[in-house]
């Protein structure tokens, strides 16, 4: 019975993570295709409160609701958002909240430990939102000159198109996810866990 009733609240929290997912890729601004957002904030957060399993749970209830046509994404909703040009970053979302859970529970106590393994942790989401990225740019000639222009906006040496791609949808997002939206999980995650130990609530 006890277990019955932890699944259960583990559950809920899975599906009141999805919301706050949900919410935090409306707290965005566009720089163009790929849009800056707090969802990495949120997804470090599912991880670090529910562990591996119930904090990508909560991202497949998320891509769930935009399947269904919710317009919860930063693109809005319906599957051609989970078929789009930034769909690796969705789909790499559930892999980063399972390490972030992988994380939370081994330097939990380690805040600074904790921060620096966010960013192993959103390595899923990097690599899978290049990728794709990089597949939908190879045909677009209008994904290209955007990432073209936003590392010259940047003043980031255009080496190579594989690295224009990469530094367009990568690396000029590592400084904000890095400096507010994974410090701030770590700081909130600790807040909220200590709460929950004192109202009694086991995650």
């Amino acid at each position: 019975m006890v277990d019955r009733a932890e699944n259960l609240t583990k559950v809920s929290m899975a599906v009141i993570m999805a919301a706050i997912i949900a919410l935090s890729a409306q707290l965005s601004f566009k720089i163009g295709p790929v849009p800056y957002t707090m969802q990495n904030f949120a997804i470090m957060l599912s991880g670090f409160l529910l562990g591996p399993y119930y904090g990508a749970m909560a991202v497949i209830i998320y891509l769930g609701m935009i399947a269904v046509g919710l317009p919860l994404g930063a693109g809005g909703g319906g599957p051609g958002v989970l078929m789009g040009y930034t769909a690796g970053y969705l789909f790499g979302f559930v892999f980063s909240a399972s390490l972030a859970g992988i994380f939370g529970r081994k330097f939990g106590d380690r805040p600074v430990i904790l921060w620096i393994s966010t960013f192993v942790a959103a390595l899923p989401t990097y690599l899978l939102g290049f990728a794709v990225f990089y597949r939908f740019a190879l045909g677009s000639a209008g994904l290209s000159d955007w990432a073209l222009s936003a590392v010259e906006r940047f003043g980031i040496p255009a080496i190579s198109f594989p690295f224009v791609i990469f530094a367009a949808t990568v690396l000029i997002y590592i400084p904000q996810d890095m400096l507010i939206d994974h410090l701030l999980a770590v700081v909130v995650f600790r807040y909220v866990r200590d709460l929950m130990i004192q109202r009694g609530v086991r995650l």
